[in-house]
């Protein structure tokens, strides 16, 4: 399922390798009480502690796993007219947005696309492929830019660390009572718990991770829409409707799959609408001609 991005696939390996490291030193225990039954309180607070960590790690390592992954090269002294007009762009938006300027970047890609991340909005990261560059006018590119930085200025990447931090908190207690039951019912175990309960746990971690990241597309699909119309009210809607169709005839695959959430134009999901990161240009479209 090529949906999941990068920043979720980060998050869901660091709570299973902090899962399992507590569990090798011992913290796990606290999750027995007097052996018999799980202790809710304890859980909730060890879910809590490795649900948030794990995501407020992968935000905190976002804006360099995404120069990573896109090789993007900062522009931290323009040599062109193009990579100028770039900077000034994104300096301009950033103090009508009221945030700070923006590293500005530029990756290898025919296809058209940009990106922003980052886990301050006063330290955050811009990036444009060398497609977009090459196939989308100056005023497209300028609203591609404004949709960006709308993503910074509306904080998106905070507030989705934030849902992910409870996301993760509720499934791992979920997989934890579904690891006790399988435990009790299925290998009767008695007291403490055995191998089954740590297998079915991490194994229900997994496949809970996945149906949650639900939820976490619904929340990138809605602040789609949110950075297309702060886009507007930078840049004007005429402008912000003429990148997403020209965006709409090109190749969709713009990033790396692990990136699609992070991405101007994303892909479509052939397994389910539920799993898609972005709305359907279409729609965007059409929530910027009604807007005002």
């Amino acid at each position: 399922m090529k949906r999941i991005m990068l920043y979720l696939a980060t998050n869901l390996a660091i709570i299973v390798v902090l899962s399992i490291t507590l569990r090798l030193l011992g913290i796990g225990s606290l999750l027995d009480q007097q052996g018999v039954n799980l202790d809710i309180n304890s859980l909730l607070v060890y879910a809590a502690v490795i649900g948030f960590t794990g995501s407020f790690i992968s935000l905190a390592i976002s804006k360099w796993t995404a120069k990573h992954m896109t090789g993007a090269k900062v522009i931290t002294q323009p040599t062109t007219e193009t990579e100028r007009w770039l900077v000034n762009t994104v300096q301009n938006q950033a103090q009508l947005a009221g945030i700070g300027m923006p590293e500005v970047a530029i990756y290898n890609s025919d296809a058209p696309n940009a990106f922003a991340t980052g886990m301050n909005r006063n330290n955050a990261l811009v990036a444009v492929s060398s497609g977009l560059l090459q196939s989308m006018t100056r005023d497209e590119v300028e609203a591609v830019l404004a949709h960006e930085v709308s993503h910074i200025s509306n904080g998106d990447m905070v507030t989705m660390a934030l849902i992910q931090g409870v996301i993760n908190t509720f499934v791992i207690v979920l997989s934890r009572i579904i690891g006790h039951l399988v435990d009790r019912t299925v290998f009767k175990t008695e007291r403490g718990h055995g191998p089954a309960f740590w297998i079915t746990s991490i194994v229900a971690e997994l496949v809970l991770g996945i149906l949650a990241s639900i939820i976490v597309m619904w929340f990138s699909r809605q602040r789609e829409f949110r950075a297309d119309a702060g886009a507007a009210r930078l840049v004007g809607p005429g402008k912000m409707i003429a990148a997403l169709q020209r965006l709409a005839g090109t190749s969709k695959q713009a990033l790396p799959d692990q990136l699609n959430a992070l991405g101007i134009s994303g892909g479509q999901s052939k397994i389910s609408q539920l799993f898609m990161t972005h709305p359907h240009i279409e729609d965007r479209i059409a929530a910027l001609r009604n807007l005002g």
